[in-house]
């Protein structure tokens, strides 16, 4: 009998539901909206495939306002929208064969000239939005705000124009905002991935103190440089001034707090990009006292991989003393071509040898890096990124190079400080979880016919480590010797002219540097730690 009750109760709910439905949707479109048939149906155009998110989404990023987290948000953002567009469209519309309203009450003047021919349960466009709104502003809330009536009236739109229920848009709602909290899930996951190597010994600094800090202003901005002082007061920042009178180079600097630093028992910090990371990584090994990254660039590949997201994670580490073991590798030039004489300082020609952090490279990859400096200054970091790539493919050049003895034509010559781990088996978006595993990421480019093009769409399939045009392995120690005059070679972001042979491979002694620890393994460290 209970069970008779509830069957018959069930259509019951739905049929109110319904009517509720249909009662609110009349309602709309019997009211006059004043000014909205001239606004509402041509948002509700312009937000077909997405083409007004991802043009919201690109001015975020070229406007510059809100820097490096309006460009985060705008990711974001995107990225919440693509997986809500999948959810609706592959699940939600298969799932609720629901049809159109019926326009009969809706005027003319709001009707839309082409009528969606999808099922109307739940709405698309609605799921988009408030994914794109939502996304914004889980990583930037001023962002966010801007953003949200946007969002709103286009969901509005929706009905306003005739084409969904009110529990199709408040449906579709739903799905956006679940989709963007899914989004932040994964990598927030993703963000806090745990030391896969042992914690090492570090000096505990309170409030920063004994911490000397090298600030490049060509980094970030000062707002940033104030969160440094806010999150360390007790350290000290100096600012590189690189056209003050005796200015001096960063690398001379970075050299002076380090062995200020070294005599005090405190630590290096620096408020940079990665060039200016790798060169405090090399003055920290050299003088042997810890270092603390602190992201002020553009894409602060080392702090990432580190799990800092801002100062304030830096700031914990260094007060708690948390720090974990990274290897720093080196290129060195090797005394003749066929690397019989041993490791030098120079080769003859010219090159001269160095470290990096991250990555270092030969060929179009230093072309790429040479030409989005030269435009970062008039166009910005992201704009420079995108017409550097447009010219390494259009006038980039094979090189030849014998690597560990074999002759190779190519286009590109990749090494990674140790291990990435990526979608598709390449580089690109890539984490390293292991900062001390004593392995080179090597990846070569075959130059061949339509090498560059294979490249490309095999990086864009998310299938690049099935290009016969690139090859991949790890491995301790890479000699590269017969590298032609005039062959770039990058490293950290920096460029220089490639010796004609030399040694890729890792110091002995890797560098200290603070980490921060996800919540669950924060706390005092026993002896076996």
């Amino acid at each position: 009998m209970t069970g008779a009750r509830r069957a018959r109760g069930s259509p019951r709910a739905a049929e109110a539901l319904g009517a509720w439905d249909r009662a609110l949707f009349r309602r709309v479109a019997e009211r006059h909206w004043p000014r909205a048939e001239e606004v509402l149906p041509r948002l509700s155009r312009g937000a077909d495939h997405s083409k007004l998110w991802l043009g919201v989404a690109a001015g975020m990023v070229l406007s510059g306002v809100g820097g490096r987290s309006a460009r985060r948000a705008a990711v974001r953002g995107t990225a919440s929208l693509a997986v809500a567009s999948v959810v609706v469209n592959t699940v939600g519309k298969g799932a609720f064969r629901r049809e159109r309203p019926v326009l009969d009450e809706v005027p003319v003047i709001r009707r839309l000239k082409r009528l969606p021919r999808s099922t109307s349960f739940p709405s698309g466009h609605s799921a988009s939005a408030a994914a794109f709104a939502t996304g914004v502003a889980l990583e930037s809330p001023g962002w966010g705000a801007a953003v949200a009536p946007l969002a709103a009236s286009v969901a509005f739109s929706r009905v306003y124009t005739g084409v969904h229920y009110p529990s199709d848009v408040l449906a579709g709602v739903t799905l956006g905002a679940a989709s963007a909290l899914a989004v932040r899930t994964v990598l927030e996951a993703r963000r806090r991935v745990p030391p896969a190597q042992p914690l090492v010994e570090a000096p505990a600094l309170e409030e920063g103190r004994g911490l000397s800090v090298v600030a490049n202003p060509g980094s970030g901005s000062a707002d940033l440089l104030e969160e440094v002082r806010r999150a360390l007061p007790q350290a000290t920042v100096t600012r590189w001034e690189p056209d003050a009178d005796g200015g001096g180079d960063l690398p001379a600097l970075l050299d002076e707090q380090a062995r200020r630093a070294a005599g005090q028992g405190g630590a290096l910090g620096v408020f940079g990009g990665d060039g200016s990371v790798g060169a405090a990584a090399r003055a920290a090994h050299r003088h042997g006292v810890p270092l603390a990254v602190l992201p002020g660039g553009t894409y602060n590949h080392l702090a990432q991989d580190l799990g800092v997201t801002g100062c304030q994670d830096v700031a914990d580490a260094v007060t708690a003393g948390h720090a974990i073991a990274v290897d720093l590798a080196r290129f060195t030039p090797l005394r003749d071509d066929a690397g019989a004489g041993g490791a030098g300082g120079t080769d003859g020609t010219g090159g001269t040898g160095g470290h990096f952090v991250n990555t270092f490279s030969l060929g179009a990859y230093g072309d790429l890096v040479e030409v989005r400096e030269r435009w970062s200054g008039r166009v910005g970091p992201w704009a420079a990124g995108l017409i550097a790539a447009v010219h390494v493919l259009r006038h980039s050049r094979p090189f030849e190079v014998r690597v560990n003895g074999r002759p190779r034509s190519l286009w590109l010559l990749f090494a990674g400080n140790c291990s990435y781990h990526g979608p598709g088996g390449g580089t690109g978006g890539a984490r390293r979880f292991n900062l001390a595993d004593g392995m080179l990421d090597i990846h070569l480019v075959r130059a061949g016919r339509w090498a560059r093009t294979r490249l490309v769409a095999s990086a864009l399939a998310g299938v690049l480590h099935r290009s016969p045009v690139h090859a991949a392995v790890r491995g301790r120690r890479l000699r590269l010797t017969g590298v032609e005059a005039g062959t770039v070679c990058s490293y950290d972001g920096e460029t220089a002219p490639a010796p004609s042979a030399l040694l890729l491979d890792k110091e002995r002694t890797p560098l200290t540097v603070y980490r921060p620890l996800p919540p669950w393994l924060d706390g005092p460290l026993g002896p076996d730690t």
